[in-house]
């Protein structure tokens, strides 16, 4: 009979007893980590062009709906890569 998490004893991981599902872990942080990263590098490149666009500021240099929006979505989105990477740390040091 396979170990389980149950019969691990005081291991740190009790993942980490069985194979399959440590090697499952560690391809989802990895895949958190891409994620994280690939957010972190292209919303705030996404933020200057959409920063420097006519629409973004009205005549009397006030920002439009249109910057508010896309701010919003940008935030939006570098938290949940925050949360991703904070997830992949999690995943690799069995803090859930």
């Amino acid at each position: 009979m396979p170990p389980t998490p149950a019969r691990c004893g005081r291991l740190r991981q009790p993942w980490a007893a069985v194979p399959r599902l440590a090697a499952m872990i560690t391809t989802l942080a990895i895949l958190l980590f891409v994620n994280a990263g690939w957010n972190a590098l292209v919303w705030p490149q996404f933020f200057k062009r959409i920063s420097r666009d006519p629409r973004a500021h009205d005549a009397q240099g006030k920002p439009t709906r249109f910057l508010v929006v896309h701010v919003v979505l940008i935030a939006v989105s570098l938290t949940i890569a925050l949360a991703s990477l904070l997830a992949g740390i999690a995943a690799l040091t069995g803090a859930w």
